[in-house]
């Protein structure tokens, strides 16, 4: 259950980093704002390339920063959109890799919340380590 600091918190993040946003080709900027479970927030935008492929989503960059600094556990994340789009489905299976569980929030541009669920609704049925046998 997150705190009503903790969410406003990650609103503000999520809002203030999506201001960072490389998107000149689809216009479609993006923050994310991810809280671990140890209390820290990690702030990511979606960088754009001339080369698509290249391109990486606001919520993988906030995964991806959490992760290299040796974060593992991610109690929500707030994706903020123009229209409160949700996380694609790569950005989905990387939070399932780490926290199937995680409080998925999505908003649009006024704040306006258009989802709010655990990441396990969001992506029933993914894929993960249990699959592979393994324990990260």
């Amino acid at each position: 259950m997150l705190s009503e600091t903790q969410r406003k918190d990650l609103f503000a993040g999520a809002k203030q980093i999506r201001a960072h946003s490389y998107s000149p080709y689809s216009k479609y900027a993006v923050g994310a704002a991810l809280l671990t479970k140890s209390g820290k927030i990690y702030l990511g935008t979606n960088i754009e390339n001339a080369a698509y492929p290249a391109g990486i989503c606001a919520e993988r960059v906030a995964v991806f920063k959490a992760v290299a600094d040796g974060e593992r556990d991610f109690a929500a994340i707030v994706v903020v959109t123009r229209d409160g789009g949700t996380p694609c489905g790569s950005c989905r299976q990387v939070l399932a890799e780490f926290s199937p569980d995680a409080l998925v929030i999505v908003a649009n541009e006024a704040g306006e919340i258009t989802r709010e669920a655990p990441l396990h609704e969001l992506l029933p049925g993914a894929f993960g380590p249990k699959n592979l046998n393994v324990q990260p």
